[in-house]
């Protein structure tokens, strides 16, 4: 999860041997996502569904994205090798994500822009990494 001005809000990543490369790919996903919604400009006001779908394949994984009407981003980056995650898994995996981070945003202790340090949150997105695996 990424805020407005792109810097991390929550990583997250499972094996934890190529964090970094996870890093990165995010880091870098996060200029396609820029350039979908500066492409989709008026529409996506206008859209209900803020999935940006496949933002890009490598050799190795699929990185889907999806942006809250706040710009906050979620990049979700999947192994290439799980077939059995189809379009609306992503989506539905998404919808999740949103509902626990407006779950947080919700907390009168949280300030908004800060690191997201949630023992409820981690758990629900432990629960949905365990289920793609």
């Amino acid at each position: 999860i990424c805020s407005p001005q792109n810097y991390p809000l929550y990583i997250r990543s499972v094996p934890t041997e190529n964090e970094l490369k996870f890093h990165y790919t995010v880091h870098t996903s996060l200029d396609v996502v820029d350039e979908k919604i500066s492409a989709m400009g008026k529409a996506l006001v206008d859209q209900r569904e803020l999935y940006l779908g496949l933002l890009y394949p490598t050799e190795d994984y699929k990185v889907y994205g999806y942006v809250t009407n706040s710009k906050v981003k979620f990049v979700m980056v999947v192994d290439s090798s799980n077939t059995a995650l189809r379009d609306n898994e992503i989506r539905s995996m998404f919808r999740k994500l949103h509902n626990s981070y407006t779950d947080i945003m919700c907390n009168p202790f949280y300030n908004p822009g800060d690191r997201i340090h949630s023992r409820a949150f981690d758990n629900m997105v432990n629960s949905m990494m365990m289920q793609v695996c």
